[in-house]
């Protein structure tokens, strides 16, 4: 099992910026793929940003040249950091954590960015 623990969010005038983290439970070595997902009132939860093995990372469109997805593995953490914050981004953001077929789920941080 992996237990995933977000911290971050808050609220943020359009154009700023901010870092969300996700500690996981286990090694993110042993853990397949780790993501950030988002959902907004009345919408899908979305993929925002995911990072694989060798570093391979992958952006939603709308986020791309924004935000930026890394982690250290030394604290077993991920972070998203967030730049030129818009509020179409205004969500709560998930971290997500694939290991062994099975999706894990952080309680979520609310994002909300002002005009």
């Amino acid at each position: 099992q992996v237990q995933l623990v977000e911290s971050g969010g808050g609220l943020v005038q359009a154009g700023g910026s901010l870092r969300l983290s996700c500690a996981a439970s286990r090694s993110i070595f042993s853990i397949n793929a780790m993501a950030w997902y988002r959902q907004a009132p009345g919408k899908q939860r979305e993929l925002v940003a995911d990072i694989r093995s060798g570093g391979i990372t992958n952006y939603a469109e709308s986020v791309k040249g924004r935000f930026t997805i890394s982690t250290d593995n030394a604290k077993n953490t991920v972070y998203l950091q967030m730049n030129s914050l818009k509020p179409e981004d205004t969500a709560v953001y998930y971290c997500n954590a694939y290991y062994y077929s099975r999706d894990y789920w952080g309680q979520g941080t609310q994002v909300t960015v002002s005009s």
